[in-house]
């Protein structure tokens, strides 16, 4: 294999569904609080570092925090689960033309970077139906810092395929500069596509190797991973 294509979740592959809902819940069930969550951004972050950001806000220590993200990630689970069953997270276009394409392509793997925990990932994907899909990830709940994230696919995706892969040879396709600039602190390509927040020249901008306004453009994304 000589590609590794690591997908962002949420805003890439999909959208919507009852996430942001179930965690505030869960928030206000733990800690008492939501935080400012009305004026705080999550593209692009971690789950843990979202839910650090808004409790740092709202006046809560380091050690109390910890403590409590103990009981918060068990809470939101089962909240999203019990969710999306009426609210399954919608597939963008060309989202399953293009899986469906790098599938039988024998020099490509294909796994997940995102920052959401691994249930959280298993339970959205799970409801799209695209979660047996990808044979690994590393989620949010490996790390905090999103920046860690890609060499921690390559320790995984070195498991499961039986051989290295160097970080050149990983692409990380993403909606948010985030995704960019973690597949950037990685030493991998980026794929930026516009289908979240942010638009193509905001992408262009945060320094993405290409940009596309979503994943409909099969043929030309392949030629791209492939280059």
């Amino acid at each position: 294999m000589r590609r590794l294509v690591l997908f962002d979740i949420d805003g890439t592959l999909v959208r919507g569904g009852p996430a942001k809902g179930a965690f505030e819940q869960a928030m206000r069930e733990t800690f008492g609080t939501t935080g400012d969550v009305q004026n705080t951004s999550f593209a692009g972050k971690t789950d843990p570092q979202i839910a650090r950001e808004l409790l740092e806000g709202a006046g809560f220590g380091a050690e109390e925090i910890d403590r409590g993200l103990e009981r918060l990630w068990p809470r939101y689970l089962r909240l999203l689960e019990e969710r999306l069953p009426g609210r399954p997270m919608e597939v963008l276009p060309g989202v399953h033309e293009l899986l469906d394409a790098l599938r039988p392509i024998e020099d490509v793997a294909l796994g997940l970077l995102t920052g959401n925990i691994e249930g959280g990932a298993r339970l959205k994907l799970g409801s799209a139906r695209l979660w047996e899909r990808f044979r690994f990830g590393s989620y949010g709940s490996d790390h905090e810092d999103r920046d860690r994230l890609p060499a921690i696919a390559l320790r995984r995706a070195a498991e499961v395929w039986g051989r290295s892969f160097d970080p050149c040879d990983a692409i990380v396709i993403g909606d948010t500069p985030r995704d960019i600039a973690c597949g950037q602190a990685g030493g991998a390509r980026t794929l930026g596509v516009a289908t979240g927040r942010y638009g193509a020249h905001e992408l262009v901008a945060c320094g993405a190797d290409h940009v596309l306004p979503d994943l409909r453009a099969t043929e030309d994304v392949l030629a791209w991973i492939a280059a």
